[in-house]
């Protein structure tokens, strides 16, 4: 290989199809080391879209999220909640470590309000993650979403089904989440960099974060779109 050729290929933007790709935007460290060493940058793709995917909610899912929700809310920016399918459970949120008073949870009237709400907290820049539960997706409204998150230096987090793993998407980080033994099977679909062989297991805590509606007092303000 020419000298020239070899300059090229370890400029950061670059990969080859072995290797996983350092992202121009950063990372974000997950808390978990076994997930982190298997992702570009060695964490959640900052300035960029992770889609979440899932058979039935509630299997620990925030949990994964919550040693990097918990850094972001001591920084300047806000966590945004979009259409939440529960109300969060504020005591468990702060024994995690999460400053709820940089939380925001919006629980806009229409799934067009909706993937407006989200996309719009992502491009402003004000948000350190937007975490997102929308239906209806399709590949146009997630690349917007993907744009948007690369405009305003965040973390967007979009919650679906599992049945979506086969379905195209622009997400640059894309996660199949299932139940184990010792917490959740965390296989890669996606990455900048190449696929990953096997799904890693990672030992969530197994405090809830969530609850159902009609169980928990709506503690957090929810504001309307």
């Amino acid at each position: 290989m020419s000298t020239a050729l070899e300059s090229v290929l370890q400029y950061p933007g670059i990969w080859r199809g072995n290797q996983r790709a350092q992202t121009a935007e950063g990372a974000l460290p997950t808390g978990y080391a076994a997930l982190d060493d298997l992702l570009p940058g060695g964490g959640w793709p900052l300035g960029a879209l992770t889609e979440v995917l899932l058979s039935r909610q509630g299997i620990g899912e925030l949990r994964l999220l919550m040693p990097t929700l918990a850094r972001l809310s001591e920084a300047d920016g806000w966590l945004a909640w979009v259409a939440p399918p529960y109300v969060p459970y504020a005591a468990a949120l702060a024994a995690a470590g999460v400053n709820l008073e940089r939380l925001v949870v919006a629980k806009p009237q229409s799934e067009a309000d909706a993937w407006w709400t989200a996309e719009q907290a992502l491009r402003s820049g004000a948000c350190g993650a937007l975490l997102a539960w929308l239906r209806a997706a399709d590949e146009r409204r997630m690349r917007r979403m993907q744009l948007a998150a690369e405009t305003g230096h965040s973390w967007g987090v979009l919650f679906r089904h599992a049945r979506a793993a086969q379905d195209r998407s622009p997400a640059a980080l894309r996660l199949l989440l299932e139940p184990a033994v010792d917490g959740l099977a965390v296989t890669i679909l996606k990455r900048r960099g190449g696929p990953v062989s096997k799904p890693v297991v990672v030992g969530v805590p197994q405090a809830g974060v969530a609850r159902r509606a009609r169980r928990a007092a709506p503690v957090l303000a929810a504001v309307k779109v």
